[in-house]
């Protein structure tokens, strides 16, 4: 069953490619993995709209959570069973923002799982030799540093991708700085939040590591196949200018997944 799924997949793939040849060549399929993952990133846009509605909701109770920080604040198991009776109450999820993230894994397992193995049900894996410009698109970073080097035709391919994702994470950790500091500045402003009681357990370790999660997309790239290193730059340049729009006007509100794409 699972075979007969992965070739049916492998066979749309191919198709995509193949309208896209006349314009991209030898690298139409590495287009064709790009297509997808726009296909799958519009698919779970409303996801993502809702879950910019979930953080304004969110952002809506921080006076409310301020004023239960004061009354549990030397009890933190009582505050944090207070906080979610009010998310509950106020039926404001909040883990809303995980949700784009977990419905686009399947399509990254799907394309990890097709450029990671040899053969399909009975028959080669013809798409691993499918290249992005000189890299195959089943090879990982590891392989272009064997045959050329970080400066080699395939080791600048990942060069490339790395540039773009360092761009990205940066965009990313400056704008996540920001907000958290303008949420930081407004909780600071609320009478019931400046008395020195304690944050929610766990807010601080969070804040400390959260602006630097979208480095670790770096880490991916350099070891999953090309073709899912591919969907992991696209997916994550997307969210990017998605977040950017969607939070515009949210100056204190961090998404709950900013790091997950």
């Amino acid at each position: 069953m699972f075979a007969t799924f992965m070739s049916a997949f492998a066979s749309l793939v191919e198709g995509l490619a193949d309208l896209l040849g006349p314009l991209f060549h030898d690298s139409a399929t590495a287009a064709a993995i790009v297509l997808f993952t726009a296909f799958v990133r519009l698919l779970v846009h409303p996801l993502s709209r809702a879950s910019a509605r979930g953080q304004r909701a969110r952002a809506a109770l921080q006076p409310r959570i301020a004023e239960l920080r004061k009354k549990h604040g030397k009890n933190p198991e009582k505050l944090q069973k207070a906080v979610m009776e009010l998310h509950a109450a106020e039926k404001v999820s909040p883990l809303s923002g995980c949700l784009p993230s977990l419905f686009q894994l399947p399509a990254f397992f799907l394309l990890y799982h097709l450029f990671s193995n040899s053969r399909i049900g009975d028959e080669a894996n013809s798409l691993l030799a499918h290249k992005l410009f000189a890299a195959p698109l089943g090879d990982r970073w590891a392989d272009a540093l064997g045959d050329g080097g970080v400066l080699g035709a395939q080791g600048l391919v990942y060069v490339g991708l790395f540039v773009i994702v360092a761009v990205v994470a940066t965009f990313n950790y400056r704008r996540t700085k920001r907000t958290m500091a303008a949420g930081a500045a407004a909780n600071a402003a609320t009478p019931a939040a400046s008395d020195g009681q304690p944050q929610v357990p766990g807010m601080g370790a969070i804040t400390k590591v959260m602006p630097l999660m979208s480095f670790f997309t770096l880490l991916t790239v350099a070891f999953v196949p090309l073709a899912a290193a591919l969907y992991v730059v696209t997916s994550t340049t997307w969210s990017a200018v998605e977040r950017a729009v969607l939070y515009r006007d949210m100056p204190g509100a961090v998404p709950a997944a900013a790091v997950l794409g």
